[in-house]
């Protein structure tokens, strides 16, 4: 029984260049789409949302899976129960059920619909823009303390 390991190297380079031609392609049916044309900065938009899913998408078999979504969640600082992340597959996927694809993952980001993995996803960016305090903390008197 020989386990199959991901490519390392050319192989794995050359791998997500494929992959990345795919996600162009189905950015470019997005930006064509006129039902998406009047989105303020499409084009970018596209490409953050291009860039997040080839994070996530470990196997580069165009889909996340239940466990590439489950390590997505617990990076994000969210983890969620196996019910949870099924529950939330199926609110994305228009297909099996088992995994959604870079097509539901763009429709959710760029739709009216109100995802829980949108909402945490836009969160974890918000997040990221808010600048973090620098330097030592204000002082505080002995009578402040809890």
């Amino acid at each position: 029984m020989c386990k199959q390991l991901s490519p390392g190297g050319k192989a794995f380079g050359l791998l997500k260049a494929q992959q990345e031609e795919r996600l162009n392609e189905i950015n470019q049916q997005f930006l064509d789409d006129p039902k998406y044309s009047s989105d303020e900065d499409l084009p970018s938009k596209l490409e953050a949302f291009k860039k997040k899913y080839m994070e996530f998408d470990l196997n580069e078999d165009g889909g996340i899976d239940i466990m590439s979504l489950k390590r997505m969640m617990e990076k994000l600082g969210v983890p969620k129960t196996h019910l949870e992340l099924k529950k939330l597959i199926m609110e994305v996927s228009s297909g099996s059920g088992e995994t959604f694809s870079y097509s539901d993952f763009l429709k959710m980001m760029l739709g009216k619909r109100s995802a829980i993995l949108k909402m945490i996803l836009m969160y974890e960016e918000k997040a990221k823009e808010q600048e973090k305090p620098t330097g030592l903390p204000a002082k505080k008197a002995i009578s402040e303390l809890p």
